[in-house]
């Protein structure tokens, strides 16, 4: 019989057995507790996710999932609805096909080859796909999928999680249609372009490359362009060096070849593109063919030193020699020549040529042809120019031809020498030396062409011109001792009718002025205007430079002291010698005037002062804006006279209601005196001739009747010339705008004189409008004097 357990073996059996009851207890609560804790992280997740079990139902839904899809878990938990959030009819989902333990055959029937195994879940699959019905335009998900399996391995469920990814998949789209932008702009443009690798092959060319370079897209695909001429390997290394370091190159000039061998001159412009996540880093490399520019650029600059050239060869055939050695320089020829044609013998001769022998070079020049011995007899007869590409082309006697000059002519191009309507020579180029002549050539040939013919026609009148110039000189000469005669002629008589006039004037007295006094005073007026003229005459031949040498000046002053000495000799009256000496001295002493520092806005005030009072009787409105200014450096009577004449000038000009302007003003580093009249103005053509001398714009026949100062009084002409002359003389600047009177448009037409006359004028402001004359005079500045202490 078995014995009873003691008290503590019960004791120490019932502790194991409630040890047990609460492993058994906490055993029994862990899945729940599991569950909790893995539906917090579900749910918890920002990342779109739903579980099934092996049923297909929904047991998890969460949050993030129900703003992707719009269904909520209430909806969707414990359903086997899944496909509603994703398609329009019921299908399974990859979580669905997981739990179902299908094959990758009929994952493909599913999602063709936008599938793939998991890098990083085993058993796991992902994908992606368009969703039209989610949201308003749908969406891009990329989602995975694995299995859910038990302690066995069953497969239990299965937990798919899903990514928005609509964004990236527009960003790509967008990219991929600028990419495709890119490429059209690329095909689109004029300029030949390539994409390059940083390796230098060929991603990509555009249709221009072709048409330029002549190869293809297909034949350089991924491979370098063999377009490098012989010597420029090293520069070009070079410059794809600096290019990558610096990712730009803004302006490289070279040269490249073409696919036929062809040379051209190209403006090379690249940048370096960055790596992209859809792109490596390439070079973007655009080329101009700049050939064109440059030929155009040599051939100006070949017709430029030719027209320079000009004046340096005074020689007709000393310049054709050069014209010839220029053509065959831009031509590249072994000859060059300028073919004339002799009117009067009717043959031709070859005054300029230029040839790599120069024996044949002084053959040809000594050789005279008829008209049907060489082609250029050809040329000038039809006006056409004549190209041979081949000495075999040319005619059987042609050959006698060379014989004569000592030459073989294998290929030549000569092109007519036009002057107006005539033909009066070619000129030719012999013996290209490398390819033949093509349209470039025969385009600089006739472009040269022009040059010469106005040469030669300017040589032949060469010596014409030389000859009317030697007898204009003559002319002129004879002018100026003209002027200089009258000048000096006009004083004594002028000097002794004024001594007659008041002579007469004082014997007179005795009748009555009614008799007498108007006959008198027209002489007066018409003296005084011989006067004025041998004034002005005289003005313009001091100007001129025409100053007696000094040693005159003293003999005149020793002359003056004999005269008033015996003067007051004979008579006793001192005075009276005085006198004598001052009007001769008036009439007769040269002038050496010296310049002095003015005050050019007082000066001008005190002779407006002075001479106003001459037109007094007028109904002139004179506005005076007489600005202090520096001081200018002048003499004061040729500057009297200026100001004098320009307002006398104005006065005559304007009619009585009118406006005059006289101003002074400072004027950058110069002084500007300027009278502006709004009188009739003065007519384009006339505009042209004012300062040439001698010149009116009026009829002067009524001078005599009027007085100075009077509304069109007439001037004699020399005015205006001798303040030019002045202006070349004393350093200053003159210059006249105006504009004539609408209301007086042609030469003839003659305004009343008064503004309350004229019926086009209804008050003052309405003259003022129609026209006007502005004379202006910028004086320079005097040099300022030097502090005496520095």
């Amino acid at each position: 019989m078995s014995q009873k357990p003691t008290y503590a073996e019960l004791e120490r059996r019932l502790a194991r057995l409630e040890a047990e009851n609460r492993q058994l207890q906490s055993a029994a609560t862990a899945p729940r507790e599991w569950d909790d804790r893995l539906f917090q992280i579900i749910q918890g997740s920002s990342i779109p996710t739903f579980v099934i079990d092996k049923d297909h139902r929904i047991t998890h839904w969460n949050r993030a999932v129900e703003n992707l899809t719009g269904l909520s878990s209430e909806k969707m938990i414990g359903a086997r609805k899944q496909w509603k959030a994703f398609y329009k009819h019921e299908r399974p989902v990859m979580a669905d096909l997981l739990v179902d333990g299908v094959g990758t055959a009929t994952l493909s029937r599913y999602y063709g080859d936008r599938f793939r195994k998991s890098a990083v879940i085993e058993g796991a699959y992902e994908a992606e796909g368009f969703f039209p019905h989610l949201g308003e335009d749908g969406k891009w998900l990329f989602f995975t999928a694995a299995p859910l399996k038990g302690g066995d391995g069953r497969v239990e469920g299965a937990i798919e999680t899903l990514q928005d990814i609509t964004r990236r998949k527009w960003a790509e789209a967008a990219i991929r249609e600028s990419g495709e932008r890119y490429k059209r702009f690329i095909d689109f443009a004029p300029y030949p372009v390539v994409v390059f690798t940083l390796a230098g092959r060929v991603a990509y060319l555009n249709p221009s490359f072709t048409e330029v370079f002549g190869w293809t897209l297909e034949e350089l695909q991924d491979r370098r362009i063999p377009y490098i001429p012989a010597g420029l390997e090293e520069e070009t290394r070079k410059r794809i060096d600096a290019l990558i370091e610096n990712r730009l190159l803004i302006r490289y000039e070279t040269q490249r070849l073409t696919r036929d061998g062809r040379l051209l001159d190209m403006v090379l412009r690249a940048a370096v593109y960055p790596e992209t996540k859809n792109e490596e880093a390439g070079i973007l490399l655009i080329h101009r063919d700049i050939t064109e520019e440059k030929r155009i650029a040599r051939n100006n600059a070949a017709m430029l030193r030719i027209s320079i050239s000009l004046p340096a060869y005074p020689d007709l055939p000393d310049l054709l020699d050069y014209i010839s050695s220029e053509i065959k320089r831009l031509l590249g020829t072994e000859g060059a020549a300028v073919v004339l044609l002799d009117e009067e013998n009717n043959e031709l001769f070859i005054p300029g040529a230029a040839y790599d022998s120069p024996a044949t070079e002084q053959r040809v020049k000594g050789i005279r042809f008829g008209l049907d011995q060489i082609f250029a007899g050809e040329v000038i007869r039809t006006g056409e120019p004549v190209v041979i590409q081949d000495g075999a082309e040319m005619p059987d006697d042609y050959s006698e031809r060379d014989k004569l000059i000592g030459y073989e002519t294998r290929n030549m191009m000569e092109v007519p020498l036009r002057s107006n309507e005539r033909i009066i020579g070619v000129l030719a180029a012999l013996n290209k030396k490398e390819g033949e002549f093509d349209p470039r050539d025969l385009e600089l040939l006739n472009l040269i062409g022009g040059t010469v013919a106005l040469t030669v026609e300017n040589a032949r009148f060469s010596e014409e011109i030389k000859t009317a110039y030697r007898e204009l000189k003559s002319v002129n000469a004879a002018k100026n001792r003209m002027i200089n005669h009258l000048s000096h002629e006009l004083k004594t008589p002028i000097s002794v009718m004024s001594g007659s006039l008041n002579i007469l004037t004082n014997r007179l007295k005795s009748i009555p002025d009614e008799k007498w006094r108007s006959t008198m005073d027209r002489a007066r007026r018409n003296l005084d205007r011989l006067s004025e003229i041998a004034d002005e005459v005289d003005d313009i031949v001091q100007a001129r430079g025409d100053n007696p040498p000094a040693y005159l000046f003293r003999i005149y002053e020793h002359f003056l002291d004999q005269v008033e000495g015996m003067v007051a000799e004979e008579k006793g009256d001192e005075d009276l010698a005085r006198e004598i000496r001052r009007k001769i001295s008036a009439r007769f002493r040269p002038n050496q005037l010296p310049s002095r520092r003015i005050q050019l806005h007082l000066f001008v005030e005190r002779r407006l002062d002075r001479i106003q009072p001459h037109f007094a009787h007028r109904n002139l409105e004179i506005v005076r804006r007489l600005e202090p200014a520096p001081p200018i450096n002048m003499a004061s009577e040729p500057l009297m006279k200026v100001i004098d004449g320009l307002v006398k000038n104005a006065v005559e000009n304007t009619p009585d209601g009118g406006r005059i302007e006289v101003i002074v003003e400072k004027a950058g580093d110069g002084v500007r005196f300027t009278v502006h009249d709004y009188g009739v103005g003065i007519d384009p053509e006339a505009r042209k001739r004012i300062f040439d001398g001698f010149y009116v714009t009026q009829e002067t026949g009524a001078y005599s009747t009027k007085r100075p100062y009077d509304f069109n009084a007439g001037g004699k002409g020399a005015d205006l010339l001798r303040m030019k002359m002045f202006s070349a003389r004393y350093g200053f600047e003159i210059d006249m705008t105006s504009t004539r009177c609408r209301h007086l448009p042609d030469e003839g037409d003659v305004c009343p004189g008064c503004v309350t006359d004229c019926v086009n004028c209804g008050e003052a402001s309405d003259c003022r409008e129609s026209g006007e004359t502005t004379f202006s005079v910028l004086f320079p500045s005097a040099p300022r004097i030097a502090d005496p202490g520095i």
